[in-house]
């Protein structure tokens, strides 16, 4: 579980300059938040990655690469000025301290509103579009007895649940994570709320200004909704839905997941009911809330999708070799020499379900640099497409 008491871990405002450069570094081609991040550990900063990439993407048989443009970078800052936003680069005061700890924690964020919201303990509320009227009723009920206990509601400002979360916690603190740019209102229903977010709460988005939602942002976008909350609830979900990849991520990221029971015969309560089912807090208003946040983390949230997949593996540091056995005497460093059939080893361990990245390294055995280096290489030339949980597939197509 996330602990809202540990130090913040940002440090002091950027220059102009360095905040140009950290924003053409995520938007460089092929580049996603944990290549940033590794580039950025491997290179010391964002201008020495920068003249680094393109020597990355000949090595691994790119040709032409280019990273983002100063032009480019300015219009997308011009953009969100114009919007009334604010960019926060990952580090930098007023970024969301829960972020800090993910390993995909986005390097640059677009803020509408006021960024002191993101300040107070969160949990996010999350649930079915066409919610019935039990589920709104309960979901109203549940943001204004979270906000009057201090806690700022985060949501996706989506249609039924999260409309209804983020109108009851608007006197109190609200967050709204935009699945486009933090400019473009999806549902357009939803307009007048997202204003009324952006005068009271804040809205947030790792895109670019102008961004259209496509189907692809919306995971995206729910770790972001489970990363900043301390713990998930889900009102109402059918058993596949957003909702429970959003709870999926909750639980990769270490997050609480709850929810609210439903009847059985209510294919809108099937999701709640199996999460329940499999281990998470059963919650019947605020105060269950507050008992299941006082209380550590239950060992049976671990088991939540185990019959669908095994969360990846807690992500170590970029140069950290695999952990010895307990006991086992440190082994004196030896130079082990890159084999010259590596990427095709990987591409070969990697289909189209997702593999953790520390599995990967486990299969082969090999320095953690190395492998890390080889992936990177296979990033840039579009082999390997990286998701959401530090995972790994084969980019299809």
């Amino acid at each position: 579980m996330y602990d809202e008491s540990r130090p913040a871990a940002a440090g002091g405002p950027l220059t102009p300059a360095g905040r140009l450069a950290r924003l053409r570094l995520i938007r460089s081609r092929r580049v996603g938040p944990q290549t940033f991040h590794r580039l950025m550990a491997e290179h010391g900063s964002a201008e020495a990655a920068l003249d680094a990439l393109p020597d990355i993407a000949a090595a691994a048989g790119v040709r032409g690469y280019a990273v983002c443009t100063h032009d480019a970078a300015e219009a997308e800052i011009e953009a969100g000025f114009r919007a009334g936003a604010r960019l926060i680069c990952h580090g930098e005061p007023g970024y969301p301290v829960p972020l800090m700890d993910l390993v995909d924690a986005p390097p640059v964020l677009w803020a509408l509103g006021h960024p002191r919201t993101a300040a107070q303990p969160m949990v996010a509320m999350v649930g079915a579009r066409n919610a019935s009227s039990l589920g709104i009723r309960m979901a109203r009920r549940l943001a204004e007895g979270l906000g009057q206990a201090g806690h700022t509601v985060v949501s996706g400002l989506a249609r039924g649940i999260d409309a209804a979360a983020h109108q009851a916690a608007l006197p109190t603190g609200t967050i709204a994570v935009m699945p486009g740019g933090v400019d473009r209102i999806y549902p357009e229903e939803n307009a007048k709320l997202a204003g009324d977010i952006a005068r009271d709460g804040l809205r947030l988005s790792e895109h670019p200004p102008g961004t259209v939602p496509q189907a692809r942002h919306f995971p995206l976008r729910n770790r972001l909704i489970s990363g900043l909350a301390q713990a998930v609830i889900v009102v109402e979900a059918a058993a596949k839905s957003g909702s429970l990849i959003t709870a999926r991520a909750a639980l990769d990221q270490g997050r609480e997941v709850m929810a609210v029971p439903g009847h059985p015969f209510d294919a809108r309560a099937s999701g709640c009911n199996m999460l329940i089912r499999d281990g998470a807090a059963l919650v019947r208003g605020p105060d269950d809330v507050a008992e299941a946040l006082s209380a550590a983390r239950s060992p049976a949230q671990a088991d939540l999708f185990a019959e669908d997949a095994a969360p990846p593996q807690p992500a170590r540091s970029l140069h950290e070799a695999p952990a010895a056995p307990p006991c086992a005497p440190a082994a004196p460093p030896t130079a082990v020499p890159m084999p010259a059939d590596l990427q095709a080893r990987i591409l070969t361990l990697l289909g189209a379900a997702p593999v953790a990245e520390d599995q990967l390294i486990r299969d082969l055995a090999l320095p953690t640099a190395m492998v890390t280096g080889a992936v990177l290489a296979l990033e840039l030339d579009g082999s390997v497409a990286r998701q959401p949980g530090g995972l790994l597939a084969r980019a299809q197509g």
